[in-house]
């Protein structure tokens, strides 16, 4: 949202807006002359207004929603706003998945700047290199971090499309994966005739996205694909170096300075997309390379009494099994991992995939559920996910309280211990208060 609201003043429009609570990104986006107000209050909107603009989080009963709806204002969704702004570039490249965008976004950016072509970029984290979560370009080159919950990313038309990887998720509105596989048919449709879809070949239903597309299509993740890593290594901090083979040409080696495997076919999806937009080679290698991370992915955050601390932004299950697995080619001692479930309707749906996905942690600290956009209707507790883990033979306990938990961990983290704080809530705040 904040992205769309600074493209749109950028433009002369007069922007507002409103959040939950203030932030640094919307006091950035008031030092831009953008006034913010704090909390959702139907007094925000008035007639003078000619555009609402809501994100998929927000509900329909929501004041400012409803006081706008009774003025009869123009209303549209975020995604529908993004699609129509995304027409007047000659490439928008949508990135979509059911993890891993922002990174993938982010690699995508980096090629994009070494290779000077001057980008807009919407991504869903900070990244240091464009000071944010947005950057105005002057060229034809959108780069989009594109989510399918609500469909949102059917309102998008790229002539460059990426498809990470399809996994449930989002259950609060798809109502199967069957249905989620469905919407990323949908979207690899979109893709204009001209354009480029890049997906990941290690995706069980591939054939069925692909079936009757009449973009280009260009596969990476196995050793048959049109993008390939070889000579893949580690070093002692978890980053892989791997030399990159795209259409049976060795373009070079690339040294991650993020961890895990994953990030790996991050990298590839990355290179495959940029190759498509008309990146060279040495751009590909050279932003890859430079690539830092985003917030929240696998950001090391400091450490306290010898052990060090990383907060991620891992939710999902798959997300959290390759987070773990990152974490496990480190040079460590125990993995404490600090658990906050995402959502009421996640973490009753995908119970038994949490209970699997711990596996490369030797300790679990399980906080209590953040809501998001939910509200509690008492079907499930962090509880429960505890105890399932304990079933599973991990070694696991329930704290309903950051400070119950920050006192834990001192009196039993050791040096040389790793602890990684993980979740898409606030529970980054349980790392920060051990480290300050």
């Amino acid at each position: 949202m904040s992205g769309l609201a600074e493209i749109l003043h950028n433009k002369g429009m007069k922007v507002s807006g409103s959040d939950m609570k203030a932030s640094d990104t919307t006091r950035h986006l008031e030092d831009l002359g953008i006034h913010i107000s704090i909390g959702h209050n139907s007094e925000n909107i008035h007639a003078g207004l000619d555009l609402v603009v809501y994100t998929a989080a927000v509900k329909s009963d929501n004041p400012e929603l409803a006081k706008a709806k009774a003025l009869r204002l123009g209303i549209m969704d975020r995604a529908e706003l993004l699609g129509k702004l995304m027409e007047e570039f000659s490439c928008p490249i949508c990135i979509s998945g059911t993890h891993g965008k922002t990174s993938t976004t982010s690699m995508v950016t980096e090629v994009l700047l070494a290779a000077q072509m001057d980008p807009t970029v919407s991504v869903g984290g900070h990244l240091d290199s464009i000071n944010g979560n947005f950057r105005m370009g002057k060229s034809g080159y959108f780069v989009v971090e594109s989510c399918e919950y609500c469909d949102s990313f059917l309102k998008f038309y790229p002539k460059i499309a990426v498809i990470l990887n399809v996994d449930r998720d989002h259950l609060d509105y798809f109502s199967s994966l069957e249905q989620i596989e469905d919407s990323f048919a949908s979207f690899a449709r979109n893709v204009k005739d001209e354009g480029t879809l890049v997906i990941c070949s290690q995706i069980p239903s591939m054939k069925k996205i692909v079936d009757g597309l009449s973009c280009s299509i260009v596969t990476y993740g196995s050793q048959d694909s049109d993008i390939q890593a070889k000579d893949v290594a580690y070093d002692e901090q978890g980053c892989p170096t791997f030399r990159i083979v795209a259409f049976g040409k060795d373009i070079g080696a690339v040294s991650l300075k993020v961890r895990g495997s994953h990030n790996i076919l991050n990298s590839l999806a990355a290179a495959g997309a940029a190759l498509a937009s008309g990146a060279p080679e040495e751009a590909v290698i050279a932003g890859l390379s430079r690539f830092g991370g985003a917030k929240r992915r696998f950001e090391i955050k400091g450490s306290f009494s010898g052990v060090m601390v990383v907060d991620d932004y891992a939710h999902h299950p798959a997300e959290i099994a390759a987070t773990l697995a990152a974490a496990s080619k480190m040079d460590h001692g125990r993995i404490w991992c600090v658990f906050q479930p995402h959502t009421y309707t996640r973490t009753l749906a995908l119970m038994e995939e949490f209970s699997e996905s711990f596996g490369d942690a030797d300790k679990v600290l399980v906080l209590d559920i953040y809501a998001a956009r939910e509200k509690d209707a008492g079907a499930v507790h962090a509880s429960q996910l505890t105890e399932r883990l304990r079933e599973k033979g991990k070694d696991a306990i329930y704290f309903s309280s950051f400070g119950d938990a920050q006192s834990y961990l001192k009196e039993n983290c050791i040096p040389r211990d790793l602890l990684i704080t993980m979740g898409a809530g606030d529970v980054y705040l349980v790392g920060e208060n051990l480290v300050s």
